[in-house]
């Protein structure tokens, strides 16, 4: 039997990953996708919003953790469980056309590449093509990167940087290891900022990689998928910082913090909660889901530095509790903290 083509889905924190792989079940033009949410968290705020793209029925195995959706297609969440989610998945194979996996945004690409040398998913599954989604409006502002100006000229002047931070670090790498690069919120920039972005970008990747505006993550199939790369024979083309050590962990000083809470918020008075507590401490995404008073649906909020985007998903299950479940990822987080603040309004 053929081999499963996989397509990696890579980025930072707040890139559009989960948006563009929703576009991606809702317009998957008959193809019966599995898709595979690594997250950095313990609450499967990604998860949910994939299962909530209104292509989902209620038939899941709790063994597995697999979500069978009404139209052909599977969600899975995976921790630290992707060997065993991948060879059950290819005991599905012929019930699938390809399989996505949505790396988390702290994850290295290329690591989980190499997972697919192993002999237990070599033989069925083979890695079509690395995805990169990049925020065009993130990069506009200095985040993340920092200032694009002085980071190119830092990089004209000396080629072997040092001191540099692990986000600059896992933002090189993921270009590097990208077969295409999805530049996502080019309508939030004006189009000669979008040039500037897409001509800097198109110098810091391997030859042959585009860069590909997208909005929304409205993107075609066809132009995602079909690669054909193997891409796990031919790592060695694609460098890293950490090609030399054995094993790469994340930083220690990076963490997730959960709050789930019974409460009901006002969303305004929430975000302007959420954004002074941004301010006061290093804070690189908020995701989650939030219970309004008075409303009927679940409120989603995802945060990315001051930037917040707020929409309701659907409406709260009847055996479904109303809480407030947010997930914090940034550096030396306090999670009793981060709760107090939330909750009261109070700046740690």
């Amino acid at each position: 039997m053929h081999k499963i083509p996989v397509t990696v889905v890579t980025g930072f924190l707040g890139a559009g990953k989960t948006t563009l792989v929703r576009h991606l079940l809702q317009n998957n033009q008959g193809r019966r996708i599995a898709v595979l949410v690594n997250e950095f968290g313990e609450v499967g705020i990604d998860a949910e919003l994939l299962k909530s793209c209104q292509v989902c029925d209620d038939d899941e195995d709790p063994d597995t953790n697999i979500l069978e959706l009404a139209n052909g297609c599977l969600c899975c969440t995976v921790q630290e469980e992707f060997l065993p989610t991948m060879q059950e998945l290819l005991k599905r194979r012929d019930r699938l056309d390809c399989i996505l996996i949505e790396t988390s945004g702290l994850a290295l690409p290329k690591p989980l590449v190499q997972a697919f040398r192993w002999p237990e998913i070599r033989t069925g599954a083979t890695v079509d093509g690395v995805v990169t989604v990049v925020d065009c409006e993130a990069l506009s502002s200095g985040q993340f990167v920092g200032d694009l100006d002085a980071l190119e000229a830092q990089r004209q002047a000396d080629d072997s940087l040092e001191h540099e931070t692990p986000i600059e670090e896992l933002f090189e790498d993921q270009l590097a290891c990208a077969d295409m690069v999805l530049l996502t919120k080019v309508d939030r920039v004006d189009s000669q900022t979008q040039h500037r972005i897409q001509q800097w970008l198109q110098k810091e990747l391997p030859d042959g990689v585009k860069v590909v505006p997208c909005k929304q993550g409205e993107i075609s199939s066809e132009l995602l998928l079909g690669f054909n790369a193997a891409v796990e024979d031919n790592l060695d083309s694609r460098s890293s910082h950490h090609d030399t050590e054995e094993d790469h962990e994340h930083d220690e000083d990076i963490t997730s913090v959960h709050v789930v809470l019974d409460q009901p918020f006002d969303s305004t008075e929430l975000v302007n909660r959420l954004q002074s507590l941004v301010q006061q401490h290093e804070i690189y995404r908020i995701k989650g889901f939030v219970a309004v008073p008075n409303k009927g649906m679940r409120l989603v909020v995802q945060g990315v530095g001051n930037r917040f985007d707020t929409f309701y998903d659907r409406p709260w299950q009847p055996d479904e509790p109303r809480q407030t479940r947010l997930v914090f990822i940034g550096r030396s987080l306090n999670p009793g903290q981060v709760t107090t603040a939330i909750q009261e309004g109070i700046l740690a």
